[in-house]
């Protein structure tokens, strides 16, 4: 664990989280990790948007904003996920962080974090708050699930029943139109009105139930190494098709958790 990392136990369950970044740096359970590690994996979180924005382009009220496009066209994933957060409270199984909202987001706010681990689960939840001017705005956790936990490992089988598909354009991002659900692989986003649940299970070594009451997620099972199951507060560039409008004293409040049990 980096010095500057915080560790979080209960049973035979660590989650170290490294207030520099915002980011669950990892998840061990019973001495295997969870997550794949690295400074940009772990599981981040997504704020004030998730996925991608199309052209960094934000439309709000009559005016224009130009965001950074970080994922050419597109800028993707907010802004809060690599900035130092402060840490508010650490015990040795609850965390709570807070960070401002920065340039080059164009409204003040401010975001916290929590992370309680118990020794099967662990809960997240994420606040988005207006310091002034109402603005739109999303939450949601990207985490980079190992495909294999350990060399010999059998790859991870996801399993979701949402209620429809965005459908995907050539640009990766929603075209309007829902469509039923296809078959992997996934860099896609779908729609769960009943709240988030899939269940990711490594066969004879581990199953993961991901929980929300959000009713988005987006599953990206492209790379060779990771699987990510992403629960998020509304769809990409959801901002400008679909936003959720916060102000002082109305925020946006989101909750995630994860569940596991030992199957060898």
């Amino acid at each position: 664990m980096a010095d500057d990392e915080l560790e979080l136990s209960a049973g035979d369950a660590r989650l170290t989280v490294n207030p520099a970044t915002g980011r669950v740096a990892r998840l061990v359970v019973g001495g295997t990790d969870v997550l794949r590690t690295g400074a940009r994996f772990g599981s981040f979180p997504m704020a004030p948007w998730c996925g991608r924005m199309r052209d960094g382009v934000l439309e709000f009220a009559g005016n224009t904003y130009q965001l950074p496009r970080n994922a050419e066209p597109h800028a993707i994933h907010g802004t809060v996920r690599d900035h130092p957060w402060e840490v508010v409270r650490h015990s040795p199984t609850e965390l709570a962080l807070a960070a401002p909202l920065r340039e080059p987001w164009p409204f003040p706010g401010r975001v916290t974090q929590e992370f309680v681990l118990g020794a099967s689960d662990a809960a997240f939840r994420m606040t988005v708050e207006s310091d002034a001017d109402s603005f739109p705005a999303q939450a949601g956790w990207h985490p980079w699930f190992s495909r294999r936990l350990g060399p010999d490992g059998k790859d991870v089988e996801v399993a979701f029943t949402p209620a429809w598909q965005e459908q995907r354009g050539e640009d990766y991002l929603p075209d309007g139109n829902r469509i039923a659900p296809l078959p992997g692989p996934w860099d896609d986003c779908f729609g769960m009105p009943e709240g988030v649940h899939a269940t990711l299970t490594w066969p004879g070594a581990l199953e993961l139930v991901v929980s929300s009451p959000l009713r988005w997620v987006v599953v990206y099972d492209q790379p060779p190494e990771t699987v990510c199951v992403e629960p998020q507060s509304g769809p990409p560039n959801g901002l400008n098709t679909d936003p959720r409008v916060v102000a002082p004293g109305t925020p946006l409040e989101a909750e995630m958790s994860w569940r596991w049990r030992v199957l060898r």
